[in-house]
């Protein structure tokens, strides 16, 4: 069964310097915290704050590529874990076809920001709780980030916090 959720923070695993995105159901108290990258977490971040940059982005310019394809991103299903690995679902319609592309929940989650689009997770996942990051404790098992007590954020004390992050705020990116 899929259950809908929304966003609900962005925070930093300290002890592998990792963004988490955790992701809440809509009806209901349990979260999925998801392991993503950097440059996904800035994506996120920065849609979330409503920061636009001059030029086209990446998941701003794949926004851009379905619409002028005349197509419409349904929803994103994060549908199953293997190996440590999550695995998402874009759902998309174009011409009446429905077509189903096979991506990363983070940059899935990047794209449906942009495009209003419904997020779902396999309910299984959600029952499975906190999920497990490189090196940390397998999934299932509870994992406690590392942060200062009052660094914990909601509402429009996020969207404030979110306006004002800088790319470099992720790390420096090198190819």
């Amino acid at each position: 069964m899929l259950v809908q959720v929304s966003v609900q923070s962005l925070r930093l695993d300290r002890a592998s310097d990792t963004p988490v995105l955790v992701l809440q159901e809509d009806d209901g108290e349990r979260v999925l915290a998801i392991w993503i990258g950097h440059m996904e977490a800035h994506a996120i971040a920065c849609e979330l704050a409503a920061k636009k940059y001059p030029r086209p982005q990446t998941h701003d310019l794949l926004a851009s590529v379905v619409g002028g394809l005349g197509g419409a991103l349904q929803k994103v299903i994060i549908s199953r874990v293997e190996a440590s690995t999550y695995f998402a679902e874009m759902i998309l319609r174009q011409n009446g076809d429905v077509i189903s592309v096979d991506a990363r929940p983070s940059d899935s989650i990047a794209l449906a920001l942009r495009l209003q689009a419904d997020i779902f997770a396999d309910e299984s996942l959600l029952e499975r709780g906190i999920l497990e990051a490189p090196g940390e404790p397998s999934v299932g098992e509870p994992l406690v980030l590392e942060q200062e007590p009052d660094t914990e954020m909601a509402g429009e004390e996020l969207k404030e916090y979110l306006r004002k992050l800088a790319p470099e705020d992720f790390g420096r990116f090198t190819p």
